[in-house]
């Protein structure tokens, strides 16, 4: 009885340093959103290149997270989860202490290249140290709540420590977190890698890809600066296709492929990945567009703009706990088509957004709307992203998953970003008042987020396979894969370029004769 105590504190002991390596990259995704006015005023970032404090970040961790977990099965997962902690924790200092633009942004590169390597070398020491069943059931349901309170604590504590210390302490408090656990990690994680995998890496398709997915996001994130027709944005879409063509090739000669292109012959993960890139596009505008409007129509501060985006992340979070056993009685197809329709109907909602309009009255109940609907869409999205996938091609089914969201985000925020411009812009010509005309734009964004999100139904009613999947075990699995996608989790960014675009449309209220 006492070794199973002593293995079993063990255990315990894994899964609390664990989680508290995960929360502090949670957290640090979205603690930083708030701090970005004040991280403009001090070091003097210009309203271009403001938003890199988030894309460098986002750009680095979404193009490294599928090379990062097959480096932990390759080298090792406790190797690279401490390499990532020292990367991450290092970066953070050197992002307080940082007094230029160039500094930072090199930084916060850094910091998401840390992130890339930790999450899913996290993750993976979970699955190695507890066996399957109920430890590691509720070992991974623990991993998944870190997830989802980390993005919703990281919006408040954000405007708190801004308020109370400074910027510069978004980051310093990562850095003792992070020697804590690299102190504690050599003696209290094993190390662990996957066996019988043939030697060889294939850095080729790496490189390619990791170049191909950040060229693609990089030109989506400037296309409205530059112009969709513009030569820059076109030879950037250019070099983004001919890089992820050369990947494809690459893969299919090698003979120790990164992604072998064989899962794609799953027709229930490429349907999966087809309905995340729509819903992606769909819900990145919303925590875009709606923070635009709590903060530049209704006057909320960036501490009184966290809290009122509590009720959407609990929302999420329960919501996915409740989907997960609904799964559990019928197949993924259902109950994700019953969450984007509900979805759709919260972005519906939003489009209800008025000049003069109160948060209770509008604001609320279609972010309670959406929690539900999109609890319900994470969930059976992951399931049937991993149905028929084989066991050690698992990480990578999900990895895809995360880089078609981190995708589908940027590309639908270019459009919507777009759109409402345009709005808003044919409005302050018409003679419509600044906070009208900037309500016009979001709620056009929201009308396209709706056709988008109703788009992802449509897929995933006509493309995705109805079998039932043996879901054995993958309840609290789920969860916590799906739970990391609420607001403020690093695959999400969620937020990303808000502080940019929310001071134009300050300068836009600020104009004259408006």
């Amino acid at each position: 009885m006492e070794p199973d105590r002593q293995v079993r504190a063990s255990a315990n002991a894994v899964l609390v340093l664990v989680a508290v390596a995960q929360f502090m990259v949670i957290l640090d995704a979205s603690v930083v959103n708030v701090a970005l006015p004040s991280i403009q005023r001090d070091v003097g970032f210009s309203e271009q290149s403001l938003s890199w404090v988030l894309n460098a970040y986002t750009l680095l961790f979404g193009g490294f997270l599928l090379l990062g977990g097959r480096a932990a099965d390759r080298l090792g997962r406790r190797r690279l989860f401490m390499a990532g902690i020292a990367l991450f924790a290092g970066a953070s200092l050197a992002c307080g202490l940082s007094q230029s633009e160039s500094t930072l942004l090199i930084a916060r590169g850094a910091q998401g290249l840390g992130g890339a390597m930790v999450s899913p070398a996290a993750l993976s020491i979970i699955l190695t140290t507890f066996a399957e069943g109920s430890e590691r059931n509720r070992a991974l349901a623990v991993w998944g709540a870190i997830a989802g309170a980390g993005g919703a604590v990281g919006l408040l504590l954000g405007g708190a420590i801004v308020e109370v210390l400074s910027w510069r302490w978004v980051f310093f408090v990562n850095v003792p977190i992070g020697a804590v656990v690299l102190l504690l990690a050599p003696r209290i994680l094993p190390e662990s890698r996957a066996e019988g995998v043939r030697g060889g890496y294939d850095l080729e398709g790496a490189t390619t890809i990791t170049l191909g997915t950040m060229a693609l996001v990089f030109t989506l994130i400037k296309a409205n600066e530059w112009g969709w027709g513009s030569s820059r944005t076109l030879a950037g879409i250019a070099v983004a296709a001919a890089l992820l063509v050369a990947f494809v090739w690459i893969e299919h000669r090698n003979d120790n492929p990164l992604v072998p292109l064989r899962i794609f012959s799953n027709r229930s993960l490429a349907a999966s990945d087809a309905t995340m890139l729509l819903l992606a596009a769909a819900l990145f505008g919303v925590f875009f567009f709606c923070t635009l409007y709590l903060q530049q129509v209704l006057g909320y501060n960036a501490l009184k703009t966290g809290v009122a985006y509590l009720p959407l992340s609990f929302t999420i979070i329960a919501s996915s706990t409740i989907a997960s056993g609904v799964v559990d009685r019928l197949t993924p197809k259902p109950v994700l088509v019953g969450g984007l329709l509900i979805s759709t109907v919260g972005f519906v909602l939003f489009t209800r957004l008025q000049a003069h309009g109160d948060y209770a009255g509008r604001v609320l109940p279609a972010m309670v709307v959406m929690g539900i609907g999109l609890g319900m869409s994470f969930v059976p999205v992951t399931i049937a992203a991993t149905t028929g996938v084989a066991a050690e091609d698992s990480g990578l089914a999900s990895g895809l998953l995360n880089t078609v969201q981190q995708v589908g985000g940027s590309l639908g925020l270019a459009v919507l970003s777009a759109v409402s411009t345009s709005r808003a812009t044919s409005a302050l010509d018409a003679g419509s008042t600044p906070a009208i005309a900037l309500t016009h734009g979001f709620t056009a964004a929201f009308t396209v987020s709706a056709i988008l999100c109703a788009a992802a139904a449509v897929a995933a009613m006509v493309l995705l396979p109805g079998r039932r999947r043996d879901l054995e075990n993958i309840h609290a699995e789920t969860v916590a894969m799906s739970s990391a996608r609420a607001p403020g989790a690093p695959c999400g960014g969620h937020l990303a370029r808000v502080a940019s675009w929310g001071h134009r449309a300050r300068l836009a209220v600020a104009r004259p004769g408006s």
